[in-house]
């Protein structure tokens, strides 16, 4: 499937019900038949088919993906790590950033305005792995000032806000 177009931060997409309900229904499967789908939003399979076509060519939905269980491939720990850039390495942040998403620890990067400059979450399997990734990669790095791990106890994900229809 090509690239779904990408929308301007500053392009709002109109939204109905029936296309929030067909979103929720692909972000919880995004294998369900199509005529499971249309049942479950209430319109017929075409019209089903017509509108998921346009919400990709909207740029609405951009991909569909599996979901792995990270404890599965041996992930049983997860962290995430803010990092402070130091000043006069400011110009580095996109070569930092670069490397940090290379990483294969790294499942979510974020960039940050505030006092922390990324904020990454990883996935490894113990606290060795976590502190490991963060000497080799971030303490060794000169550009790094400081770093600060916290251990994620339990995480969910959840649909974008404003997407689910109101029960």
């Amino acid at each position: 499937m090509p690239d779904a177009p990408q929308i301007r931060s500053d392009q709002a997409v109109v939204l109905d019900d029936v296309d929030r309900e067909i979103i929720a229904h692909l972000h919880d499967n995004a294998r369900v038949s199509n005529v499971d789908l249309a049942r479950a939003v209430g319109v017929s399979p075409s019209t089903c088919l017509a509108r998921v076509k346009a919400l990709r060519d909207r740029g609405v939905i951009v991909r569909y993906t599996a979901e792995i269980d990270p404890r599965a491939l041996g992930y049983t720990l997860q962290a995430l790590v803010s990092v402070r850039i130091r000043a006069g390495a400011r110009h580095l942040m996109g070569q930092i950033s670069d490397e940090l998403r290379r990483q294969p620890e790294v499942a979510q990067l974020f960039f940050l305005g505030g006092a922390e400059d990324f904020l990454i979450h990883v996935r490894v399997r113990d606290s060795e792995h976590v502190r490991e990734f963060v000497l080799n990669n971030l303490s060794a790095n000169p550009a790094v000032a400081l770093t600060e791990t916290h251990l994620v106890f339990e995480h969910h994900s959840a649909l974008s806000a404003g997407l689910r229809t109101p029960l």
